[in-house]
């Protein structure tokens, strides 16, 4: 075993980018995932990079929601009933990190780590496929009424704490921005210094070929078991061998807790199953992203079509998906757009890795050397995975990192790792 091999599990943008920074840090990585690069939620997501936004998703006031929840199977947030008892806890805890004085650290952290995104993003694939791939042109939200909701207050509030620009913009400026648009929405916003990609699975891939042009070896197997090694070290149990290094960082997304589990590393890490629509050939041309803040979906431009990406399932890792949610989200932006048109919509749905705190898990796992966490994105993975990825290379490489590690520790849940039986 080279005297630093570090093995990656997970081949989304947050294990690649640890990987990538890993090894230009001069050390040896092995990158584990069972499916091709993108195959995971880096696969399917609206595709924004959010540098100016801190807001976490849980805010004051969601208990009084979740009855509303429980009834709407087709609604924006919707927990499967059958599923509750196991969501409970995780509930729980997401519901307690909505009190403001939660919110407003959460708020810190999430501007810390989303910042220097478009410059990782920059980093890891050079000016050129940077301009390819990238348009940090801004984000537009709308909402169908012209008074404030509570959470628009309270976003606006946080936007002001980090002095974050944002232009208010009237119908007549929608109109204007997006012709066609239907005469319900009232006001928007523009965040200038918010971006998207132009294509999710491109981008991915192309951060996949960078890495292996640079030296990382990934590696089509799945782990099964994280084994420590006697004198130190680790063995990753795949599906087909064992496989040894000094280091390993788990990104392995929704899946990451079935591997920390056995180890006695507890995560409250849950799946906001996502859904999205991608209509090929759209009538409808958007220079810039769209989210719709009253009915809690977005629009994105794409190379491939306009996606049409949100929503949040409840529903663990296992059920099947409900279709009718990429549906409906086809239907939302018919209604946003009375006359677009386009072929038949592709659908999917994909497993957000989420926190109870909306902010991700990383660095290392204490009472077990060697071992480093990467994971917890939630709706943020295409905007902190970079940064995060860089974080936690710095940590496995022994470097001081950029930004302060503390607010992202898993001890912010445990205080103490309880080994293993």
């Amino acid at each position: 075993m080279p005297e630093r091999r570090t093995i990656v599990v997970g081949a989304g943008v947050a294990g690649l980018s640890a990987a990538l920074y890993l090894r230009r840090s001069g050390i040896a990585v092995d990158v584990i995932d069972p499916l091709p690069s993108p195959g995971g939620a880096s696969f399917g997501n609206a595709g924004l990079i959010s540098v100016d936004t801190v807001v976490p998703i849980a805010l004051p006031g969601m208990l009084r929601k979740v009855p509303g929840w429980l009834r709407d199977p087709l609604g924006p947030l919707t927990v499967r009933p059958s599923y509750l008892p196991r969501a409970a806890p995780w509930l729980m805890r997401w519901i307690r990190a909505g009190r403001m004085d939660r919110v407003l650290a959460i708020s810190d952290a999430l501007r810390a780590l989303h910042t220097p995104a478009f410059d990782c993003w920059k980093d890891l694939l050079g000016p050129d496929l940077f301009r390819d791939l990238m348009r940090p042109v801004g984000q537009v939200q709308v909402w169908d009424s012209d008074a404030d909701t509570a959470s628009a207050i309270v976003e606006r509030k946080l936007r002001e704490r980090h002095g974050i620009r944002a232009d208010a913009l009237t119908a007549d400026d929608l109109r204007q921005m997006f012709p066609g648009i239907a005469r319900d929405v009232k006001r928007g916003l523009l965040i200038p210094g918010n971006g998207y990609t132009v294509s999710s699975p491109r981008l991915v891939r192309t951060l996949a070929d960078l890495a292996r042009a640079a030296g990382v070896v990934i590696v089509p197997e799945r782990a099964m078991k994280l084994i420590p090694r006697h004198g130190g070290g680790w063995t990753v149990m795949t599906n087909i061998a064992n496989r040894h290094a000094a280091n390993i960082v788990v990104a392995g997304g929704a899946w990451s807790r079935a591997l920390l589990d056995p180890l006695g590393v507890r995560v409250p890490l849950e799946t906001e199953r996502g859904y999205h629509a991608t209509i090929p050939n759209p009538s409808l041309q958007m220079r810039l992203p769209l989210l719709h803040k009253s009915r809690g979906f977005g629009l994105t431009p794409m190379e491939d079509g306009l996606r049409v990406a949100g929503t949040v399932e409840i529903a663990g890792l296992d059920a099947p998906p409900d279709e009718r949610r990429a549906q409906m989200l086809a239907d939302h932006a018919r209604r946003l757009f009375p006359d677009l048109r386009g072929d038949e919509p592709r659908l999917w749905m994909g497993f957000r890795p989420s926190t109870p705190d909306s902010l991700p898990i990383l660095g290392p796992a204490p009472g077990r050397p060697g071992l480093f966490l990467c994971f917890g994105h939630g709706h943020f993975g295409m905007t902190g995975g970079p940064p995060s990825g860089r974080l936690v290379a710095r940590l496995v490489a022994g470097e001081r990192p950029e930004l302060d590690p503390s607010p992202f520790a898993v001890t912010r849940f445990t205080r103490h790792t309880r080994p293993a039986a």
